[in-house]
């Protein structure tokens, strides 16, 4: 009996140690289904932003969007996924560190860093007389001005930077600021993306950027314009503006781009903008533009009939959008955030649109057959000064005048605007602007009006525009425009007016997420007939691509 006991108590030490055995091997060995999310290698370790790098581990996402990836603390963008291998972009201003990834809310790290690289620098000097692609895994650096000629395509692809030298890097030794010129004929074929926009930024180091650092972009194409052919260009930028007179000219595609610091200042009066159009027609693609911290005007129009959407000027020195010489183009989507402490010496404005200059170019009356400064633009949204607004100087050269100074037998319209924080609302400038304005082909609708300290002006000249007839134009019932003594009736998002960390989405029962007016010229097909007024409905169209902190953005 004893030694049957005996038997049985060894067998089942044995059925134990076989158990043990099998679940230890369970537990070092784990099936598919029970992998857990982890980082085994990143190939290659190291390199410059653009570097294509292979992600390899377990229970990644196969959809590429639902993985996210940071080198050190800066979003990558992820092209391709399986369940053990990441396809990731080395992002710009990647900084030294380890890669993590995040799947369903679960975050893993590498073992060992990531350490970026400079990327080589390629300088770009005189004329481009050839087709040219501008690529991601370099730096160019313009020097002087840079001419891109009739019949060429300079490609910039998506993620490129471009730095703009500044006046003593110019090799004829002229001053002249780093600036891209496309000639008429030419064309740019600038197309980013949100998550790889392409950027024309300063040379300088981060902390040490300014206003007119460098030149800026500007373009020539063959559409009409309302000057002589032989109008030269602002600046000191050689080349006419010609009498093609070709509507629908193509001068390429300039899609996802940013251009910060430009705008150089060459003499009194005489500066380069930071994306200048000449005679540009409706052929060219423009939208998802920022402009940051230019020098002189953000935008500005000379002639053309080129259309643009989604639109960002942001903290720029002079005006934001400026409108002469004949154009004939349309604008959707549109914002401004400006710096209450920086404007010109000229009066900064939102909307400045002239016709003629000063001296009287062209005739004013039958405009000599060329064609009259109209634009349309619509769901604009311009900020200045959050509480009340100042037109003292504060720390530029001058102080603030208004959100729209219409004059000089502009035909401008501009639809569903919101305009918050100037000195004046509208100044309505001439007799020939009322006179369009009256006959209705200069056309204010649907605009609202914010902590403005003058809402509505004339030019209060002799024979132009008295105060009261500016108002009497702009509150007719029939425009259905909006004055407001303060901005907060308008439910904006707290963070409205932040120049570091805006956030442009009015407040879910905001009066300016209704009341849109799309009779007139508002009726084109080019125009989505949104119910909201300002740039912003429910979707914010500036996040991912835009920037408003490159002064301390690593550009490497």
């Amino acid at each position: 009996m004893k030694i049957l006991k005996k038997q049985l108590y060894f067998l089942f030490l044995l059925g134990g140690m076989f158990a043990a055995t099998t679940s230890c091997k369970n537990d070092d060995e784990p099936t598919a289904s029970e992998e857990v999310l982890a980082v085994k290698s990143i190939a290659p370790a190291n390199g410059p932003a653009g570097t294509k790098v292979t992600i390899t581990g377990t229970k990644f996402d196969p959809t590429p969007a639902n993985n996210t990836v940071l080198f050190n603390t800066t979003p990558a963008v992820v092209s391709a996924a399986t369940t053990t291998t990441l396809e990731v972009t080395v992002p710009a201003g990647a900084t030294s560190g380890l890669v993590s990834v995040t799947v369903g809310g679960k975050t893993v790290k590498s073992a060992s860093n990531f350490e970026p690289t400079a990327r080589a620098v390629v300088e770009k000097t005189g004329e481009i007389a050839a087709n040219e692609t501008w690529t991601k895994n370099n730096i160019y650096l313009l020097r002087g001005f840079v001419y891109v000629k009739s019949g060429v395509t300079l490609k910039i692809e998506a993620g490129t930077i471009i730095k703009g030298g500044g006046i003593a890097l110019d090799p004829a030794g002229q001053g002249k600021g780093g600036t891209l010129i496309i000639n008429a004929g030419a064309k740019i074929d600038a197309v980013g993306t949100a998550t790889e926009p392409i950027v024309f930024t300063s040379n300088a180091a981060p902390g040490a950027r300014k206003y007119g650092d460098w030149g800026g972009i500007v373009i020539f194409g063959k559409a009409p314009h309302n000057q002589l052919a032989s109008k030269g260009a602002e600046g000191g930028i050689s080349g006419q503006l010609g009498a093609d007179n070709i509507a629908d000219d193509n001068s390429g595609k300039l899609q996802y781009v940013r251009i910060e610091f430009p705008g150089i200042a060459l003499t009194a009066g005489n500066e380069i903008n930071g994306l200048t159009l000449y005679a540009v027609g409706s052929g060219t693609t423009i939208d998802h533009v920022q402009v940051s911290y230019a020098g002189d005007d953000s935008f500005e129009w000379f002639g053309g009939t080129v259309n643009a959407k989604n639109l960002v000027a942001f903290r720029g020195f002079d005006d934001d959008w400026d409108t002469d010489w004949g154009f004939t183009g349309k604008v959707q989507y549109a914002l401004s955030l400006r710096d209450p402490e920086y404007a010109d010496q000229s009066g900064s404005n939102g909307f400045e649109s002239d016709n003629f200059s000063g001296s009287g170019e062209p005739a004013t009356g039958p405009n000599n057959g060329m064609p009259l400064t109209a634009p349309v633009f619509a769901n604009v949204s311009n900020f200045a000064f959050s509480g009340t607004p100042s037109n003292t100087q504060a720390s530029g050269s001058g102080p603030y005048q208004s959100a729209m100074h219409l004059r000089r037998n502009t035909n401008i319209s501009i639809l569903n605007s919101v305009f918050a924080g100037y000195p004046e609302g509208l100044r309505l400038d001439g007799a020939n602007t009322l006179a369009h304005a009256t006959a209705g082909t200069l056309d204010l609708r649907g605009i609202v009006l914010a902590n403005t300290t003058i809402p509505v002006r004339g030019d209060r000249g002799a024979t132009g525009v008295s105060d009261a007839q500016a108002t009497a134009y702009f509150s007719d019932a029939v425009r259905k425009n909006t004055i407001l003594t303060d901005a907060s009736t308008l439910l904006l998002n707290a963070d409205n007016f932040k120049l570091a960390t805006p956030k442009f989405l009015p407040q879910a029962t905001s009066p300016l997420l209704k009341d849109a007016v799309w009779d007139g010229k508002g009726a084109d097909a080019f125009f989505t007939k949104e119910v909201f007024r300002g740039a912003f409905g429910t979707t914010d169209w500036t996040t991912g691509w835009t920037n408003f902190d490159p002064q301390n953005t690593v550009y490497n």
